[in-house]
């Protein structure tokens, strides 16, 4: 019996100086005693979001126009132009509740095609029309990854020719979405009067109209008229989505949490702990 008396008093010292739980955690709210804790004050900034895209100089390029509203499209006939339009083209109406509202292919752009059927129903950003511009024009693909970063919002764009000029503001043509093929109809036959001695005269008109091809998602804009622009040159083009003012910033480090749903620590005067989001 006497060889276990010392371990019993042992093992009752320790339990004796072991303490308690509660007085291992500390008080909520507050750290521990000691800890050294790096801060970081924030600052205001503007804030600017961009997307960077590749792109080459095209001849002619292809962009699409959207109904406006929704409605049913009744498309008009077109003829083909003599030369470049100066001013807009009126290709088509939507029709909702016995009132049209038109759609017009830009001065500068010819009619390129039908994108839906004639007196389909449609609804507002859909694209109906498709048209080319008579000229050069900087043209680039979107990943589709990047696309509602890229369509939600274009606050401003610019295009940067590799080694070449630039960067130069670029005005953007029609949506972004990827097009169809597009269909123009055979012109109808004049009608005969069976009146007449001779026959009318054909009407003058341009060359044979073209249909467009399918494209995929794309950016079309224009420069500045006193561009020197070559087909097929390189070119970078930035679209800026968002601009903020006076911004709250804070380095990346001190922020928690994933890409959306971060969390910042504050440290408040008496050395508390709260959380922001």
């Amino acid at each position: 019996m006497r060889r276990f008396l010392p371990l019993l008093a042992v093992l009752g010292l320790a339990a004796g100086c072991t303490p308690s739980s509660a007085a291992q955690q500390p008080p909520p709210g507050l750290a521990e005693r000691g800890t050294v804790m790096t801060t970081a004050k924030p600052t205001r900034q503007d804030l600017t979001n961009k997307v960077s895209l590749s792109g080459k100089v095209e001849l002619g390029p292809t962009f699409g126009l959207v109904a406006p509203i929704d409605g049913e499209v009744r498309y008009l006939d077109v003829k083909a132009p003599t030369g470049t339009p100066t001013k807009p083209t009126k290709v088509a109406n939507i029709w909702v509740n016995g009132k049209a509202t038109a759609v017009e292919v830009p001065a500068g752009a010819v009619f390129a095609g039908r994108l839906v059927d004639d007196r389909s129903k449609v609804t507002a950003g859909m694209p109906i029309i498709s048209a080319r511009q008579a000229g050069y024009g900087i043209v680039a693909d979107i990943d589709g990854s990047k696309a509602y970063q890229v369509s939600d919002s274009l606050q401003s764009v610019t295009a940067q020719i590799k080694n070449g000029p630039g960067p130069f503001p670029c005005t953007v043509l029609g949506t972004l979405a990827a097009l169809p093929g597009g269909t123009i109809p055979e012109p109808k036959a004049p009608a005969v009067n069976p009146s007449a001695t001779a026959p009318a005269a054909p009407p003058t008109q341009g060359q044979p109209q073209q249909p467009s091809e399918s494209t995929g998602m794309r950016l079309v804009c224009v420069g500045p008229a006193n561009t020197k622009l070559i087909n097929g040159a390189a070119a970078t083009v930035e679209v800026v989505t968002a601009k903020a003012a006076g911004v709250l910033v804070l380095p990346v480090e001190a922020v928690a949490g994933s890409q959306g749903k971060g969390q910042v620590e504050v440290i408040k005067a008496d050395q508390s702990r709260g959380s922001a989001r």
